[in-house]
């Protein structure tokens, strides 16, 4: 038998040639498999991204919602205070549903012996604080009204 350089170095070839393409197909899976969790990293990476949007677009109606009826809920409390002070001053009176007392002297004259209706300062102050819990208690429900129309009900 005679040996042959050419046969040696044909079979290294081939052998050479096997663990290249065997290698090539381990790189070749290892790529598949890195792309294919990329492709997942960045599907979750964009669910992330669009649900954190959602989050900040939510954060400004709520904040605009909140400054809206903050608004409306001072500019009803300055209209009572506003009342209250012109019925103070005179300039506005107080409407009221009142039978009149009579007075302690009695009159000769074909008057009623009744004075005025007036309410009580107390009574009068009562009132204005009452006002103002009813109107901070139909903003307050308003805006939370709105809040679960916009927000939660989406």
């Amino acid at each position: 038998m005679v040996f042959s350089w050419k046969a040696l170095a044909l079979g290294l070839l081939l052998v050479a040639l096997v663990g290249a393409s065997r290698l090539a197909g381990y790189y070749h899976a290892r790529l598949t498999e890195t792309r294919s969790s990329l492709t997942k990293v960045n599907r979750e990476l964009e669910l992330v991204k669009d649900h954190i949007a959602d989050m900040q677009k939510r954060q400004r109606d709520v904040a605009a919602l909140d400054a809206k009826y903050t608004k409306k809920l001072e500019d009803a409390k300055a209209n009572i205070n506003q009342l209250e002070r012109d019925v103070a001053a005179g300039k506005r009176r107080l409407q009221l549903s009142a039978t009149c007392g009579k007075s302690g002297t009695p009159s000769t004259t074909a008057m009623d012996d009744a004075a005025g209706p007036r309410l009580t300062y107390a009574a009068e102050r009562d009132y204005f604080t009452l006002r103002e819990r009813i109107e901070v208690a139909s903003k307050q429900i308003a805006g939370l009204q709105q809040y679960i129309k916009e927000q939660c009900l989406r």
